[in-house]
């Protein structure tokens, strides 16, 4: 799995690098998100933009880095593209973390 990360002010930006987060990569996924994850400020964004499918394995894995935020952090998403988007309201995930249309959008909302 090919994930970049990076720091802007108080919030880490984890972008994939790839176009599928499925069963294939889901186990990967959660792995180098511990790894990018372990220590760093609360809120994490995940750059999704570059993602144009997911299946229930890569939603769940998504779902399992933010459990190992623990605590007070939080994961927010950001640059769902249309399939992906869909997928996230379709299974009500939506309601579970903080969607935003782009990178910008994200960064520029005040942490809450």
């Amino acid at each position: 799995m090919s994930l970049t990360s990076t720091v802007d002010g108080d919030t880490r930006v984890i972008t994939v690098n790839v176009e599928r987060i499925d069963a294939a990569m889901a186990i990967q996924f959660k792995e180098d998100m511990r790894s990018e994850t372990e220590e760093g400020p609360d809120r994490v964004v995940l750059d999704l933009s570059q993602v144009t499918f997911i299946d229930s394995s890569g939603l769940g894995a998504i779902v399992a880095s933010m459990k190992q935020l623990g605590g007070n952090r939080r994961l927010d998403l950001a640059g769902l593209t249309p399939v992906v988007d869909k997928v996230f309201r379709l299974t009500r995930m939506d309601t579970v973390f903080n969607l935003f249309t782009t990178l910008d959008d994200a960064l520029a909302a005040s942490p809450k």
